[in-house]
């Protein structure tokens, strides 16, 4: 079985999540204390006990949903006793996840995952004023027909897809009216439903470039390493390992679509049978099956997940 390890993104975080394994397990403390330390900040306190609301702000939650992906994935290793690569072939993240991928692969330090993220949560709130910019779901519509709907929608401003996230769920996002617009279009258009989302800015759209920006000068002082399994990008959708085109997609990332749904086709089509998400929530083990129900999936994010993918490696060694 070929097995890839999935990271989440914004969106799964929720109080109290990585608290049961900090509490289980000395190697997630110091992830944890690592992160805290590297951002000058008790994270990890808002995280386990802390207000919703707060958690909930870009600034925070990318940081911290990064902290307890790798929470998991270093208790994993060292429950295991095995390397990246003996347990599996490649990473993925969804958005805010590749950092987390890339920090797993040991193409990153923890530390600066952390103060890249907590800087990208704040550039992207930094970019658009609140209330400008919008992003919403549309359920049913395939690709092609949301690309439609966001091109007739636009009228002059940015509207344009956000997320491909599974078969029937596309994420779209940019200027209020225009996505209002486009809500409109999709009822018209055969969308079984279509959600504005709680977000505070329009993330991966045109109107994030300012965001870009700031990301490219953080990116320019940090030393990136290729990374010890391919990372499968998702504004390609594609397998790459060069450091230098892995800087170059983590800043296009930031204004592109995050091509969930053709990322996880092509780690199928690359040899992987079993997709293995790593921190809070199951949402990508959720699309995943949604994609393709061929693949296997689970996730782990607390102390018994983490105990029976362990006690099924130990029975299949």
């Amino acid at each position: 079985m070929t097995r890839a390890f999935v990271f989440p993104g914004q969106g799964s975080q929720f109080i109290g999540m990585g608290k049961e394994l900090a509490e289980a397990d000395p190697i997630a403390r110091e992830v944890f204390q690592e992160v805290d330390a590297a951002l000058g900040a008790d994270l990890s306190r808002l995280m386990f006990e802390g207000e919703g609301d707060a958690l909930t702000l870009t600034e925070n939650a990318q940081p911290a949903l990064m902290a307890v992906s790798l929470a998991v994935f270093r208790t994993l290793l060292s429950r295991t006793g095995k390397t990246l690569p003996e347990l599996a072939a490649f990473v993925a993240g969804h958005s805010l996840g590749e950092y987390s991928a890339l920090a797993a692969a040991g193409s990153l330090s923890i530390s600066d995952a952390a103060r890249l993220l907590r800087l990208r949560g704040q550039a992207m709130q930094r970019a658009v004023p609140v209330g400008v910019g919008a992003m919403a779901a549309l359920l049913n519509l395939d690709l092609e027909t949301t690309e439609e709907i966001v091109a007739d929608a636009a009228q002059g401003e940015v509207c344009s897809v956000a997320n491909d996230n599974a078969h029937g769920q596309v994420v779209i996002s940019g200027h209020k009216g225009a996505v209002e617009r486009a809500i409109a279009l999709a009822a018209d258009r055969g969308a079984r439903r279509s959600v504005l989302l709680p977000v505070s800015a329009p993330f991966h759209c045109p109107l994030m470039e300012p965001a870009a920006q700031e990301m490219a000068e953080a990116l320019d002082g940090v030393s990136l390493k290729p990374p010890a399994v391919p990372l499968v990008a998702n504004v390609v959708a594609m397998a790459v390992r060069d450091p230098n085109v892995i800087k170059s997609l983590l800043i296009e990332q930031v204004t592109g679509d995050v091509r969930w749904r053709e990322s996880i086709l092509v780690l199928k089509g690359s040899g992987v049978t079993e997709l293995v998400e790593l921190g809070a929530g199951k949402v990508l083990t959720g699309l995943c099956r949604r994609i393709d129900k061929g693949l296997a999936a689970q996730a782990i994010g607390s102390p018994a997940e983490l105990d029976a993918f362990v006690n099924g490696i130990s029975v299949a060694a």
